[in-house]
């Protein structure tokens, strides 16, 4: 492929689920609709992955008021056998989000 072309088809690194994730971490009181329009999905899909994340136990969730504030569980390993022997916490701090 030229390098002077441009990529055609979309993709990242990441995946929704660890793009909210780094949300959460850099700002445990975001709210969903803000987190659905950084990531590029819709707010049902943003409180799905909330959802995962919590019943995994890698974010803890506590109603305050009307907000939801957020708490990632920095000591849980990666999911995925190839980076399962490293943790969330050294993901969070590679990327810059602690």
């Amino acid at each position: 492929m030229d390098a002077s072309m441009p990529d055609q088809r979309q993709w990242t690194f990441l995946s929704n689920h660890g793009h909210v994730l780094i949300l959460i971490a850099q700002d445990p009181e975001i709210r969903g609709r803000d987190i659905a329009n950084k990531v590029g999905i819709t707010e049902r899909a943003t409180q799905a992955i909330i959802a995962d994340l919590v019943n995994a136990g890698y974010v803890e969730r506590e109603r305050r008021g009307r907000r939801n504030y957020y708490q990632v569980n920095l000591e849980l390993p990666l999911r995925h056998n190839v980076e399962a022997s490293h943790t969330i916490g050294e993901l969070l701090k590679v990327i810059g989000s602690l």
